[in-house]
């Protein structure tokens, strides 16, 4: 990333994409380290059924001044693909408040380079009022994560598939937020169709604002069985430290 005189000028794969820089524009960046990386309730490192499986986590943030316009990038250690040992997300969205609701709609690509088979995109839009936000995910890519081998036949889809979470978030002491999720993973019937069940994840927790941009977070993190994809599903206590920039 490089500043030039029209803005902020970020590569991605090839391409570079100069960001304008409005009066009011903010560029973000953020690392962290977690004992255990769960995605909707499922370890990204299925290699081990250990419960402390470390990754490193980190990613950028440009909000375009007072449009509400964003876009994004948030990267972290993976392994659960043969080749790749790495998760990349772009994203872009919008962000406005109508009927007293914070309202945030926009598009999410997963990337995972060394096994391209995992890329999935979804389209989302969530709401916020209070404490309390609902998120939809809908998946547009032809896969969902590879769970329908589209890419090794082509014959199936993933196409569809919808992730529904609701989470609260509230400050219950100085500096400590209190966070609870549910989540619902509903596959499209293709996927559906070789035995895989729609399945809960959940998470329950908090964080602590140490200060200077940086948080400490712990969380009971896990999700229903899943046939023989139980054990990545297992409840586990996650531990993170984070910092902003």
């Amino acid at each position: 990333m490089a500043k030039s005189k029209r803005g902020w000028a970020v590569w991605i794969g090839a391409v570079c994409v100069v960001l304008p820089v409005a009066a009011s524009a903010q560029l973000t960046a953020n690392v962290g380290l977690t004992t255990n990386y769960k995605f909707r309730g499922q370890d990204q490192k299925t290699s081990s059924a250990r419960w402390v499986k470390p990754a490193l986590q980190g990613g950028v943030d440009y909000t375009f001044g007072e449009s509400g316009f964003y876009v994004g990038n948030w990267n972290s250690t993976v392994q659960w693909l043969d080749g790749n040992r790495v998760e990349m997300d772009f994203y872009g969205g919008y962000k406005f408040k109508a009927a007293d609701v914070d309202w945030d709609v926009g598009l999410l690509t997963y990337v995972y380079p060394g096994n391209t088979t995992g890329n999935t995109t979804e389209l989302y839009g969530a709401g916020t009022y209070g404490p309390v936000t609902v998120k939809y995910s809908h998946t547009v890519s032809k896969d969902y994560f590879g769970w329908a081998g589209n890419k090794i036949d082509g014959s199936m889809k993933g196409r569809n598939t919808g992730y529904l979470n609701v989470a609260f978030a509230q400050e219950v002491a100085p500096k400590t937020t209190l966070k609870v999720s549910v989540g619902y993973t509903r596959f499209s019937s293709d996927i559906k169709d070789l035995g895989v069940p729609n399945y809960l994840d959940y998470s329950v927790g908090g964080s602590y604002d140490l200060g200077d941009g940086l948080s400490l977070s712990a969380a009971w993190v896990g999700a229903n069985k899943t046939g023989d994809f139980g054990f990545v599903n297992k409840g586990r206590a996650i531990v993170s430290l984070a910092k902003t920039f």
